[in-house]
C-alpha cells in the first residue's frame, strides 16, 4: 500500500514540475533575425544592419508583394567587435534580437580585403543560437547595409530573395556557389585549400531599393543580382573570379549541375548551345620526381539546345566534332581558372588536400610553403570527355532545308 502512495506522489510531483516553462520566451517579445550585414565606417568600428521580420505582413505567404507596409524592418548598430555591435542593437529594438532563424549573413567587400573575415565568422562560430548552417555572401561594390535594406518583389523576406537566387543560379548557370559559415570555416582553417565565397552587387537605385515603391511596379528600379566569386588567401579577399574563369572553379569541384556552353561553328560566333545536363569531376594527386602533379578528369553529358547555322546533326561526325569542341571549352576554362588562382597564390581548389590524401609524407614537406611556392608552380593535367545525348526534336535546323533549296 505504501508502494503505490509513493508512486502517486512521485508522479504527481513530476507533473508539477514538468508543467512549467521556465525558460519561455513570448513572440511578441522576440524580434526574429533574418539577415545580417556587416560593414566598417571611417572610425573603424563594425557597423550591423540587422533584418527583422515583420510577421503581420508576411502572414498572407512568403511570396508576392501587395502590403501596404514593408514585410522586414531594418536596424543598424555599431561597436568595436561583433559582439558589442549586436548588443549595442539594444537601444533601438523594443525585442530580444533572435538569430536562430538568421539564414544570411552579408559582409562588405572592402573589410574582407583589408581585415578579412576570421573575426567576423569566428564571433558567429561561438554563439550558440547562431547557425552556422547560414549563408555567406560578398556585397561586391556595394555595402553590406544596402543589400539587406532591399526590399524585394516576388519574394516578401530580402534575405530568402538572396539564398533562392543564389540556390536557382548554381543549378541553372554554375558560375556560383552556396558557401555556409560552417564551409567557410572549414576551408580557412584546411591548409590545403582557401575559400571562396559568392558576391552580390546592388543594381540600380540604391536609396529606391529601401523604399515600398520599389516592389510595388512590375519593373523594380533596385535588385539585387548574384555577381561573381570573392577569392580568399589567408582570410582575406584578394580578387574576383568572374564569367567563365568562375565557372572553372565550379567545374574543378564539382559543382556543376546544370550548364549552358556555347561553341563557335563555321566561322559563326557562339553558334552552338550545348546544354550540359550531367557531370561528374574527378581530382586526383600523385608526386612525380619529387613534385606534385594534379590530373583533373571531367565527363560532361549534354543535350543539343540551339543551333544557329545550317548544320546536319544526323551526321556521326558533326557529333563527333561539336563533343571535341565542347571539350576544349571546358579545358580553357579550368586552366584559366587554375592559371588566375596561381598568380594569386591561392589554393581554392583543395588540390594541397589532394595531395596530402595522396601522400601524407610529401605532404608534411610542401603544407608550409604550399600557396607561396609550390601551388603557383603545380602541373595540373586536365582531361575532359563530353558526350551529346540528344540533339532536341529537330535533327536538322529548318535554315539547314531553306539553304538546300536554294
Amino acid at each position: 500500500m505504501n508502494r503505490k502512495w509513493m508512486f502517486l506522489f512521485l508522479m504527481l510531483t513530476g507533473l508539477a514540475l514538468t508543467s512549467g516553462c521556465w525558460s519561455k520566451k513570448e513572440l511578441t517579445d522576440i524580434a526574429f533575425v533574418s539577415a545580417l550585414g556587416i560593414d566598417k565606417n571611417e572610425e573603424g568600428k563594425y557597423v550591423g544592419t540587422i533584418q527583422l521580420i515583420n510577421p503581420g505582413n508576411v502572414a498572407g505567404g512568403l511570396q508576392g508583394g501587395g502590403g501596404e507596409a514593408p514585410s522586414i524592418t531594418t536596424y543598424s548598430s555599431t561597436g568595436d567587435n561583433i559582439v558589442e555591435m549586436s548588443r549595442r542593437a539594444s537601444t533601438k529594438i523594443s525585442r530580444r534580437l533572435y538569430y536562430s532563424h538568421t539564414n544570411l549573413l552579408v559582409i562588405n567587400e572592402e573589410l574582407a580585403k583589408e581585415e578579412g573575415i576570421i573575426n567576423i565568422l569566428d564571433a558567429f562560430d561561438r554563439d550558440p543560437e547562431f547557425r552556422t548552417t547560414a549563408t555567406i555572401i560578398i556585397a561586391h561594390d556595394s555595402k553590406a547595409a544596402d543589400i539587406v535594406n532591399t526590399l524585394t518583389g516576388v519574394d516578401k523576406i530580402p534575405a530568402n530573395k538572396v539564398i533562392k537566387t543564389l540556390k536557382i543560379t548554381e543549378q541553372r548557370w554554375g558560375e556560383h556557389m552556396e558557401v555556409s559559415i560552417q564551409e567557410g570555416i572549414k576551408n580557412l582553417i584546411s591548409p590545403g585549400k582557401e575559400p571562396v565565397i559568392t558576391g552580390f552587387r546592388m543594381t540600380g537605385n540604391t536609396e529606391q531599393g529601401k523604399k515600398l515603391e520599389n516592389i510595388q511596379q512590375s519593373a523594380v528600379e533596385e535588385n539585387i543580382q548574384a555577381d561573381g566569386l570573392a577569392v580568399f588567401k589567408d582570410g582575406k579577399l584578394v580578387d574576383w573570379f568572374q564569367g567563365e574563369t568562375a565557372r572553372g572553379v565550379t567545374w574543378i569541384l564539382d559543382k556543376i549541375k546544370v550548364t549552358d556552353i556555347n561553341i563557335s561553328w563555321e566561322g559563326e560566333q557562339e553558334a552552338v548551345a550545348y546544354e550540359v545536363l550531367r557531370q561528374k569531376t574527378k581530382v586526383s594527386a600523385n608526386m612525380k620526381n619529387g613534385q606534385p602533379k594534379i590530373s583533373i578528369h571531367v565527363d560532361a553529358e549534354g543535350d543539343i539546345g540551339e543551333v544557329m547555322v545550317p548544320v546536319d546533326l544526323t551526321d556521326p561526325s558533326v557529333l563527333l566534332n561539336i563533343e571535341k569542341t565542347v571539350e576544349k571549352k571546358i579545358q580553357k576554362e579550368i586552366n584559366d581558372a587554375i592559371q588566375r588562382a596561381q598568380k594569386n597564390q591561392t589554393d581554392i581548389f583543395g588540390f594541397g588536400e589532394a595531395v596530402h590524401r595522396s601522400d601524407p609524407k610529401a605532404w608534411k614537406k610542401l603544407k608550409q610553403d604550399w600557396n607561396n611556392v609550390h601551388f603557383p608552380q603545380l602541373k595540373a593535367d586536365v582531361t575532359v570527355e563530353a558526350f551529346v545525348r540528344r540533339t532536341g526534336l529537330r535533327n536538322k535546323p529548318y535554315f539547314f532545308r531553306m539553304e538546300s533549296n536554294q
